[in-house]
């Protein structure tokens, strides 16, 4: 096949493009290599792909209207993989427009090149964000999740609702993940486990907010590239059981479908911190903070529609995953 990867310099999006182009797919990479975080990082990602001749990259930005229009007319997409966004929780409050730009302009933008590419799938990055002020778990694509309690998760809600119209209008086939707190190898130094990390490695404090009372879904990242995978070579379609009376926010009769993807192993951050300190072999220096605006105290994924529609479960443990994560840190960094 042959697959637009969007945000493909970033962390998911450079190891899904690795997977594609290993199983012989060709691969489109799109990104704009912004400054939020890194852009060394960055360009040493898209240096693990460089030696793939089914890799072809070009730097744009996906607001850029013009330029993605000239993207699709030059080429004819199997499947369109939407990774590219504007990341982070916080920095949502200090730099709004960044969201509006990217999240839903650019949005727009991939959702018009889809449309006009006739291409086969549409798969997206949605954010377990969404869930907001949601207080049942495990989170369920099931649940209503109309109380973002930041920017960014709206911005993320509102792609599913443009997802739908153009699923309903053009009978696009669109495929929505809700990605929860991926880490790993090449991961994104503006999080929690590269933050901890250089920390504890560094002997500084590290902040832990609403006093160390949260809860994550740590997915490792080899496990979401995995699901990813699956969802790619089977496009979404009409559930012919959907009911306007009864609607269920992750079907439609549309071909569309909204999916969590997330470990269903919710584990204690600071249960994730000793672990970080096992393996770096020092103890951590803790700053202890409040909550902190637009953020969420407990993430908890409901997988069974993935596992029921894709027979797949992501399987890697805190105490698999991040051993993994920290060698390659210390590899990247240089450190002994």
């Amino acid at each position: 096949m042959k697959i637009l990867v969007t945000g493909a310099a970033g962390f998911i999006g450079a190891a899904l493009a690795k997977r594609l182009l290993e199983r012989g797919d060709d691969v489109i990479g799109v990104d704009n290599l912004n400054d939020y975080y890194d852009v060394a990082l960055k360009e040493a990602r898209l240096q693990t792909l460089a030696d793939a001749p089914a890799f072809a990259f070009h730097k744009l930005d996906i607001a850029d209207r013009d330029a993605m229009t000239r993207l699709f007319a030059g080429h004819e997409f199997d499947a369109v993989v939407h990774l590219a966004a504007q990341a982070g929780v916080r920095y949502s409050i200090e730099n709004p427009n960044a969201y509006v730009d990217t999240n839903l302009v650019g949005f727009g933008n991939i959702l018009e090149g889809c449309r006009h590419d006739k291409m086969g799938h549409l798969v997206y990055a949605s954010s377990s964000s969404v869930y907001g002020a949601n207080t049942r778990l495990p989170f369920s694509e099931h649940d209503n999740v109309d109380h973002p309690v930041s920017l960014y998760a709206a911005s993320k809600k509102a792609n599913e609702l443009m997802a739908h119209s153009y699923s309903h209008l053009y009978k696009l086939s669109c495929t929505g993940l809700r990605f929860f707190t991926v880490y790993g190898p090449w991961g994104r130094p503006d999080m929690a486990p590269i933050k901890f990390a250089r920390g504890i490695i560094n002997d500084e404090p590290i902040p832990v907010f609403n006093q160390g009372q949260m809860v994550r879904d740590f997915t490792y990242i080899d496990d979401i590239i995995e699901g990813v995978e699956h969802v790619i070579d089977r496009p979404a379609t009409p559930d012919s059981v959907w009911s306007g009376d009864r609607p269920t926010p992750d079907t439609s009769y549309a071909p569309y479908r909204i999916y969590n993807i997330g470990n269903n192993q919710p584990v204690e951050l600071m249960r994730f911190i000793n672990v970080l300190e096992e393996c770096i072999g020092k103890q951590a220096k803790l700053e202890l903070l409040p909550m902190q605006d637009g953020d969420m105290q407990r993430t908890y994924a409901d997988v069974s529609r993935l596992t029921i529609d894709f027979d797949y479960m992501p399987r890697t443990t805190i105490e698999q995953g991040v051993p993994r994560f920290v060698q390659w840190y210390k590899d990247y960094y240089g450190i002994k």
